[in-house]
């Protein structure tokens, strides 16, 4: 948020709040919580209040900067900070975002009266309208609902999945689980070679059995097509699951559920790259843009799996190196100084490691071994002997 577009204070939201109508099981988590639907209530009626009073209306939310953003050592996460900023209507600086909250807060309401769901991009053009007898847009781009979405989510402390709003799915599944997913069951073990597609919202998904003594998670789609095709998950006994390159918050928050409501580790798999170790760190620990939901998306138990730097001598993959560019360079030194890494020897090692090596590795270079090595041979060996970092 642009330094205008608040007032610092440390005040912090107040008052029990209890469950009642419009909720979903992810709801649910949360006994403390009010519902979606009534916060957005809330929302209004504090912005009619201040009307009905002459006051200038306003509404009040969390920073959302770097600023507000520390590591709690304790939880070992990311979490988001105490100081709150207030947006006015009359306030040039602030009369358009007011304007594209209330306008979003009213269609998630909407969403939630009709027991619909929208996607981002359906968010966007639902709100993409010119202002009565001005020729002013409410919106003119997607960013700027997806950005009143997020702030939607600190006002009401509820995610955007629970205020009925999805992003695109991106990702598979495999396992010895079965579901119940909008009154269909699913069994996770016999969808073919596709596997179950995740989707945004996973809320509501109930877990009816879930047989498997861990998951495995990797960031590419086609280590995650060798593992099925070899029938990884029903010869280890365990979950396989990917996306395509960074994690999704529908995959982010499968796997926080897995962890919590079944108590299963999440092991991570990734290339041998600064990239692949920030996709961990964000399943870990959370990210900063999205610090506020840290309770529901990180995985502090979670454990990274591999590539090591290890593993390069071990099965011989310098090769197969790529070599390191500028940004790979900046992003390794930027991950070296996080705080969550910076006391970790391991972790420490494995950064001095690639810097050395002046290169990274993909996952798929184990294919050099043999087409089947990663599920005959190296997953198996390094989750036998513990071999990860936690």
């Amino acid at each position: 948020m642009a330094k205008e577009d608040h007032k610092k204070s440390e005040q912090s939201k107040s008052g029990q709040k209890k469950l009642s109508d419009h909720e979903c099981e992810g709801c649910k988590l949360n006994s403390t919580k009010q519902t979606p639907y009534n916060e957005l209530i809330s929302l209004g009626k504090s912005v009619v209040q201040d009307i009905n009073k002459g006051k200038n209306p306003k509404i009040e939310l969390s920073v959302r900067g770097l600023s507000n953003v520390f590591y709690d050592k304790e939880a070992k996460t990311l979490a988001l900070g105490d100081k709150t900023a207030q947006r006015f209507f009359f306030n040039v600086a602030h009369t358009k975002k007011f304007l594209q909250t209330i306008e979003v807060a009213s269609i998630c309401k909407n969403l939630l009266d009709s027991m619909k769901h929208a996607s981002l991009r359906d968010v966007f053009y639902m709100a993409k309208r010119t202002i009565p007898n001005t020729k002013i847009n409410i919106v003119d781009d997607q960013k700027e609902t997806d950005k009143a979405i997020e702030d939607l989510e600190i006002i009401t402390d509820f995610s955007r999945e629970c205020l009925h709003v999805n992003a695109n799915k991106m990702g598979s599944v495999a396992g010895k689980v079965i579901i119940e997913d909008s009154g269909d069951t699913i069994d996770w073990s016999k969808l073919g070679s596709g596997g179950w597609s995740i989707p945004s919202n996973v809320e509501e998904i109930k877990f009816k059995k879930v047989d498997a003594k861990y998951v495995v998670y990797m960031e590419k789609a086609a280590v995650w097509e060798r593992l099925h095709e070899d029938r990884f998950w029903n010869k280890q006994n365990c979950i396989i699951m990917s996306s395509q390159g960074q994690t999704t918050r529908g995959i982010r928050r499968l796997l926080q559920r897995l962890s919590v409501e079944h108590d299963l580790p999440i092991l991570v798999l990734t290339d041998f790259d600064s990239w692949g170790h920030y996709i961990y760190s964000v399943i870990k620990f959370g990210s900063i843009s999205l610090a506020h939901m840290a309770e529901e998306m990180a995985i502090p138990k979670a454990k990274f799996l591999g590539i090591r730097a290890g593993d390069i001598e071990k099965y011989g993959l310098q090769k197969h190196f790529i070599k390191l560019n500028e940004q790979d360079i900046a992003r390794l030194k930027q991950l070296s100084e996080y705080e969550w890494f910076k006391n970790s020897k391991q972790w420490q090692q494995e950064f001095k490691m690639m810097k050395q090596f002046g290169a990274k590795a993909e996952i798929q270079a184990l294919s050099a071994r043999g087409i089947s090595f990663i599920s005959d041979k190296y997953l198996p060996e390094k989750i036998k002997n513990q071999d990860w970092i936690e």
